[in-house]
């Protein structure tokens, strides 16, 4: 049996195949090596996923996941399924190639991921030529909805929100200064809790003031993100995430200001995988 997964900070999709064909579906929690340990991430696993496979029969786990840039950040994963598959050989990659595989198949593009956090690559139709380097949910992550959540937050702790905004803000969340704070330097998955915000921002999306922020973001993302490869005009760019399904009408709008087109929204590439493993194995 062949396990694929496709992580994110928030959740992962996993599709179990058996004998060339989906044979089931799990959703856990994300994890993020930058933001979880191996026994953290080994935690989950065993909560979240083993009671819904029979782990020792599983032969190949092919993990495409956020974080998972470095061979640092790739062994702290790694060391985690050894323990739950002891019998299986373990391929962990970064979750941009599993957009590129998913959005572009063989074909020439930039692949770019919206979700809690942000990233992107140029892909040549067979392998990841050019990437940046991810500044996470501190640093960078523009357009993510970590990003956004961080740019709502901020207004509202300096009081910038506009009165009815605001007032629509405390009732939805009556959560005191502090334990914004506490959320977000003192509690585990700071970029989840921001991320959690985008969803009043998207119901919110057609007040001016959301509606600039939104687009504020998404300019930053494509100046930082997409423009910094040389060819980002003559191929398209296609989207994962969940941010990118919902505002894909604004990505448009503003990638024709930077003279992009774009291409696909997927909300997530799991089937993508499936499908690109099943050819593949």
């Amino acid at each position: 049996m062949i396990l694929i997964a496709d992580g994110g900070s928030t959740k992962t999709d996993w599709r179990l195949i058996k004998e060339g064909r989906e044979y089931k579906q799990v959703q856990t929690s994300g994890f993020n090596p930058y933001l979880l340990g191996s026994d953290e991430i080994e935690s989950i696993l065993w909560k979240e996923l083993q009671p819904y496979i029979d782990n020792i029969a599983v032969n190949a786990v092919y993990y495409y996941g956020a974080g998972c840039s470095t061979p640092v950040k790739i062994m702290i994963v790694e060391s985690a399924f050894e323990k739950l598959f002891p019998n299986a050989s373990l391929y962990v990659s970064h979750d941009l190639l599993a957009a590129s595989h998913a959005l572009c198949g063989d074909e020439e593009g930039i692949a770019a991921i919206l979700g809690t956090g942000s990233n992107s690559c140029y892909y040549n139709g067979k392998d990841i030529s050019e990437g940046i380097f991810s500044l996470g949910y501190f640093f960078g992550d523009e357009g993510s909805g970590a990003y956004l959540g961080k740019q709502l937050i901020t207004a509202y702790l300096h009081n910038e929100l506009p009165e009815e905004i605001e007032k629509l803000f405390r009732e939805t969340y009556p959560m005191s200064h502090e334990s914004i704070l506490d959320s977000v330097y003192t509690k585990p998955a700071p970029s989840r809790f921001l991320a959690s915000f985008s969803r009043f921002i998207n119901e919110n999306r057609d007040h001016p003031y959301i509606y600039n922020l939104i687009t504020e973001a998404f300019r930053k993302f494509y100046k930082y993100q997409i423009c910094c490869y040389s060819r980002h005009k003559d191929v398209p760019v296609h989207f994962v995430g969940s941010v990118a399904y919902h505002y894909g009408d604004i990505l448009t709008l503003i990638g024709l200001e930077f003279g992009i087109t774009t291409g696909k929204f997927v909300k997530a590439p799991i089937d993508g995988l499936v499908v690109y493993h099943q050819e593949n194995n």
